[in-house]
């Protein structure tokens, strides 16, 4: 026959008395407690130095980055090392820097000393969009066509009126009239 149910109803201790009882139900033996002892001694000796071991390895990788850094510098350097060399690089540097000319030319410094352009801010900015009346990409073809396809000539499409091309003098043929 089955047995009838019984209900368990979970107890609480407090006090001294759960806490005495929690700790008399763990047994350890003998070869886990040494293996806990050893788990926290590889602990304790392996900390640090893991941890200087990451420390290197981040001096490394930041000492490598630099190390990129200048070679990148070492290349520009040589190239503008080469282009210095050249001649023709040193005579565009002493007309652009110091303004030297080659003998028999005349340099023209011209220094503009107009105020600059007051900037207008009175209008305030819009923040709608704006359409443009014409349709430039329209307008591009139509002139690209109408230039490909004319038939005028260039004086024509400029307005000059051509200088009359002289008349030929007729010149005597050899061995014609005597």
């Amino acid at each position: 026959m089955a047995k009838p149910r019984t209900r368990r109803v979970p107890v609480t201790l407090t006090g001294p008395t759960a806490t005495g009882r929690w700790l008399r139900g763990i047994h350890f033996s003998g070869f886990s407690l040494v293996m806990m002892a050893l788990l926290i001694l590889a602990v304790v000796i392996l900390a640090p130095t893991l941890q200087s071991f990451v420390a290197q390895r981040q001096q490394i990788a930041d000492q490598q980055h630099a190390v990129d850094q200048l070679a990148g510098q070492v290349s520009t350097l040589k190239s503008e090392r080469a282009r210095w060399n050249d001649p023709s690089y040193i005579r565009a540097q002493a007309r652009d820097r110091l303004y030297y000319v080659m003998p028999g030319e005349v340099s023209y410094l011209v220094i503009d000393d107009r105020p600059p352009a007051a900037a207008t801010t009175d209008a305030p900015v819009s923040s709608k969009l704006q359409k443009t009346d014409t349709d430039w990409v329209g307008s591009l073809f139509g002139s690209f066509m109408g230039a490909g396809l004319s038939t005028a000539t260039p004086d024509q499409l400029t307005g000059k009126t051509p200088a009359p091309a002289p008349t030929p003098k007729p010149t005597p043929t050899p061995g014609g009239t005597k």
